[in-house]
C-alpha cells in the first residue's frame, strides 16, 4: 500500500512537471523556437491539424522562423492560423514559405514574460503540494483503517515529503533556466 501511494504520487508529479515544461515552451524568449508554434492549429482541408503536420518548420537564424508548407495551397491557411493564435508575430508570405521575424524583446516585455513564467511555476508547485496532501490523506486513511502501522505511516509521510521537496527543487531549477533565457539580450 505504501508503495502504491508513493508510485501514484510520483506518476502524477512527473506529469505535472511535464505539463509545466510544455507551458513554459509557449512563453517566448528573444530567440526563435519551433516550440512557440506548438498548439497552432491549421485548417487543413477542413480538419484542424497541428502546424508541424502541415509544414516543415526551421530556424535558420536566431530571430527567424521559416515555415515551408508541404502543400503550397495551404500557405494562406497556415498564415491565418498563426495570426489567429495571437502570438505577437506578423508572418510574411512570399508564396512559397512563411517567414516569422521574432522582434527583439523590450525590457518591459521581458519582465512581463518572467512574471508569467513565475506564475506558471507557482501553479506547478501548488499542483505538487496538492498531490502531497492527497497522498498524505491516503496514508492517514490507511492508518485509520488499520491497513498500515503508525511507523509505516510516518515512513510514508517522510518519503512523500522528500519527493515533494525534490520535485519543487526541479521546478525551481527549470524556472530559473527559463528566466535566464528570457532575460538574455
Amino acid at each position: 500500500m505504501l508503495n502504491g501511494v508513493k508510485e501514484s504520487f510520483d506518476d502524477k508529479a512527473k506529469k505535472s512537471i511535464a505539463s509545466f515544461q510544455e507551458q513554459l515552451k509557449k512563453i517566448r524568449t528573444g530567440r526563435a523556437s519551433a516550440a512557440i508554434l506548438d498548439g497552432v492549429m491549421v485548417d487543413y482541408y477542413g480538419t484542424p491539424t497541428p502546424i508541424d503536420q502541415t509544414a516543415s518548420i526551421s530556424i535558420p537564424e536566431a530571430r527567424l522562423i521559416l515555415i515551408q508548407p508541404w502543400d503550397k495551397t495551404t500557405i494562406k491557411n497556415i498564415e491565418k492560423a498563426i495570426q489567429k493564435a495571437e502570438l505577437g508575430f506578423n508572418p510574411s508570405n512570399d508564396g512559397n514559405v512563411i517567414r516569422i521575424v521574432i522582434p527583439p524583446l523590450t525590457e518591459e516585455t521581458r519582465l512581463e514574460l518572467v512574471k508569467n513564467a513565475k506564475a506558471v511555476g507557482e501553479q506547478a508547485r501548488v499542483s505538487i503540494r496538492n498531490l502531497r496532501r492527497d497522498s498524505n490523506e491516503s496514508l492517514k486513511k490507511y492508518l485509520k483503517d488499520r491497513a498500515i502501522t503508525e511507523d509505516q505511516e510516518k515512513q510514508g509521510l517522510d518519503d512523500i515529503q522528500k519527493s515533494t521537496d525534490n520535485y519543487i527543487k526541479e521546478i525551481n531549477s527549470i524556472l530559473e533556466k527559463k528566466e535566464k533565457e528570457i532575460l538574455e539580450i
